[in-house]
């Protein structure tokens, strides 16, 4: 596991305010559950745990287990607690488990932090004994190993672990828990918490050593989560422990904490040793099916954490036996972690760099398949809600992003069997986004250009709401739409034209020629030098300057003029580029923000008025390689300010947004699908 390793050394976790407390780990097991957590092992997020299963709908994700407070006790009987409290100013002291302070003993030190092959190992020394812990996810399983190591001792160090739960549906309150009451069984050395007939049931064992369980009545503990108040959420909830594991682990042994939803045959199944090994198997063939380019250093990292977007969404299981039934299979993208789930434009802005750039073709055509099955009424979903097994169709450019995904899949595998399963569907998109559709979305035949909006509904990718606050609603004639109508007419003309003929292709040929000319002689705006955001639009034709305008000159059909791509491309890169990807909005422009915080209203309010989205790098490299051809080695300098970034927040991945100004700090979700894809795709792009 030494191959792909990424470390953080004690001083850098203890240096300033990005810290153990503010960077993060993730772990995923396909499934869209995950682990997490902060590095020094306080809880500040409600999304933090060390089990949060994927169960099928309604429950959808569930935090089963938020942590496991550990303690190491050494021969002179002195304590030292391996995860560390986040008091973060509350004055209970945020802290769950443990027993009493005087109990808990003293932190013990963190040497080192580091993330092999995109699984989390701390490393601490307790006294005279240095001890490492492991956090592994089996693939394709809601079960969790956290494994304790004693590298060195004099004399047998021993653990005490105390599991520390609350079943809560992934987006509910921390104060808002499923059940009111638990029960606690055992059998021989397993044991079992549940709390009612519909919910799961949450196993537990220790492996690789006599550690009984002492239980101490069942103790409630008020927890303080730092993250949620910054937020603006409620930070304050209650989670329940029903005793410790206790036992002595000599130098050189270990032992194996095992959590899981699965049934006792599945959690047992494996040995923990054997657990590892094939999962890091696994992640060692990952990284060599990627692109040459991609698989050492921070690259390899990536293709690790895209990885972590692949699932199979667990809670959709009647989608899963009808692929099956079909001889298919269900994939699709979480769009980010924590709170994401899978959604219809990010899935396919993120397709080409997740699966594409790193061999997982298969995968592509699998998820491509499962998103034709969802069109309906001429769009792919938007998202689906966690819990829910239907998804809601409310944008405007997921579907024509369809289009974009699909010529990818095609250009790298020649794949006409998919062609031809879903060009029946894309007919249907295209008659229906002619006649109009849902939302208002459709083609004004004045002029070729495609509109949409509706009241109450956001549909392009700036897409915040705050209860019925559309805060960039972008209703009528929005630019990246139009460039992605023009895109996806010549792509459907061009298959038609190969499976079909001439005669079929020609009409979409025509629209696409309305559309273009349409566009051009409604979109620049001479007197600012760049194009509109917004034409024909409630209050008319919108100036502010956004990045939405690179893509009339990055997707594979231009819509702008040749002439015209210097000054797009100029404009974008002196207003609104940075090293970590694209301003929403260029400084200077009415409703522009710097940054990106407080409550939820407030960050709404910043989201797409100035916020800088990493994902956004991808369409403003493919546009300076159409203007610098020969410039590789400029379009992959456009990408090396993300490097320094994999050592914060998440690590050894890539945030969703940033502030919008220097220090660009990092904000919203710590791993984002179309964040990770679009720089693995470019860096493979700008391979010399």
């Amino acid at each position: 596991m030494a191959d792909f390793v990424r470390t953080l050394s004690r001083e850098v976790l203890n240096t300033g305010p990005n810290g153990a407390e503010t960077r993060e780990w993730l772990v995923a097991n396909g499934l869209g559950g995950y682990a997490s957590g902060s590095v020094s092992g306080a809880v500040t997020r409600r999304y933090h745990g060390l089990l949060i299963a994927a169960l099928p709908a309604p429950l959808g994700r569930v935090l089963m287990l938020s942590q496991l407070s550990d303690v190491a006790i050494d021969a002179d009987g002195h304590h030292y607690r391996l995860s560390c409290r986040d008091t973060g100013g509350d004055p209970s002291g945020g802290d769950p488990g443990g027993g009493e302070a005087g109990e808990e003993g003293q932190t013990a030190a963190l040497q080192e932090f580091r993330m092999e092959a995109g699984l989390p190992v701390w490393r601490f020394r307790a006294g005279g004994a240095v001890i490492e812990k492991q956090v592994v996810l089996p693939h394709g399983q809601n079960i969790v190993h956290v494994t304790y190591r004693v590298m060195e001792a004099k004399a047998p160090v021993q653990l005490r672990l105390r599991p520390v739960l609350a079943f809560r549906t992934l987006e509910s309150a921390v104060d808002r828990p499923l059940a009111g009451a638990y029960r606690i069984t055992a059998a021989g050395q397993r044991y079992e918490v549940s709390a009612g007939p519909d919910l799961p049931v949450l196993r537990m064992a220790i492996e690789g050593g006599d550690f009984p369980m002492t239980l101490d009545g069942g103790i409630r503990r008020d927890v303080y989560y730092r993250v949620e108040d910054e937020r603006g959420y409620q930070a304050r909830g209650s989670l329940w422990t029903p005793g410790y594991f206790s036992g002595e682990v000599g130098a050189g042994q270990s032992i194996t904490f095992a959590a899981a939803t699965e049934d006792w045959w599945r959690l047992e199944a494996l040995p923990p040793a054997d657990v590892l090994g094939f999962e890091a198997e696994r992640r060692r063939r990952i990284i060599q099916n990627a692109h040459p380019s991609l698989r050492d250093g921070a690259m390899a990292e990536l293709v690790l954490s895209a990885d972590s977007f692949l699932f199979v969404p667990a809670g959709r299981v009647a989608d899963q036996m009808r692929a099956r039934a079909e001889g298919d299979e269900v994939r699709t993208v979480i769009a980010g972690y924590h709170w994401f789930t899978d959604w219809g434009r990010d899935t396919m802005i993120a397709l080409e760099g997740l699966t594409l750039a790193t061999g997982r073709h298969l995968e592509a055509g699998w998820i491509l398949h499962t998103f034709g099955h969802y069109i309906r009424d001429g769009l792919i979903p938007n998202m689906f809600p966690d819990g829910k097994d239907r998804g809601l169709y409310h944008t405007a450019d997921a579907t024509l992003w369809f289009f974009h995904a699909l010529h990818r899949y095609l250009g790298v595998t020649g794949d006409r069997d998919t062609l031809r399963l879903l060009l029946p569907k894309l007919r249907e998109v295209i008659d229906f986004h002619r006649r109009g559709t849902r939302f208002g979305i459709g083609v004004d035949h004045r002029d070729g250009l495609l509109r949409q909006g509706q009241e109450g509904y956001q549909l392009t990718w700036m897409d915040a709401k705050v209860d019925d606050w559309v805060v960039t609603p972008r209703r009528g004639k929005a630019v990246e739409i139009n460039a992605l109508w023009h895109n996806a007419l010549r792509l459907m003309a061009g298959w038609l034209r190969e499976e079909d003929g001439e005669a079929a292709a020609r009409p979409l040929e025509e629209l696409a020629d309305q559309a273009r000319a349409s566009f051009n002689a409604r979109f620049w705006c001479p007197s600012a030098g760049h194009l509109f955001d917004v034409v024909d639009g409630e209050h008319g034709d919108d100036i502010a300057c956004r990045p939405n305008q690179i893509f009339a000159v990055s997707l594979d059909h231009p819509v702008l003029e040749r002439e015209r791509w210097e000054p797009v491309v100029e404009t974008v890169r002196s207003r609104l580029l940075t090293p970590l990807g694209l301003r929403s909005l260029a400084p200077g422009c009415r409703d522009y923000k710097a940054k990106y915080f407080g409550d939820l209203r407030a960050r709404d309010a910043a989201y797409h008025q100035g916020t800088v989205w990493g994902w956004l790098i991808g369409p403003y490299v493919d546009a300076w390689l159409k203007l610098h051809p020969e410039d590789k080695a400029g379009g992959r300098r456009l990408l090396e300010g993300f490097l320094p970034h994999l050592d914060e927040a998440g690590i050894g991945t890539i945030s969703e947004i940033f502030d919008a100004e220097a220090p660009f700090t990092p904000r919203g979700c710590i791993s984002q699908a179309w964040s990770v894809a679009e720089v693995l795709r470019c860096w493979a792009k700008t391979e010399s």
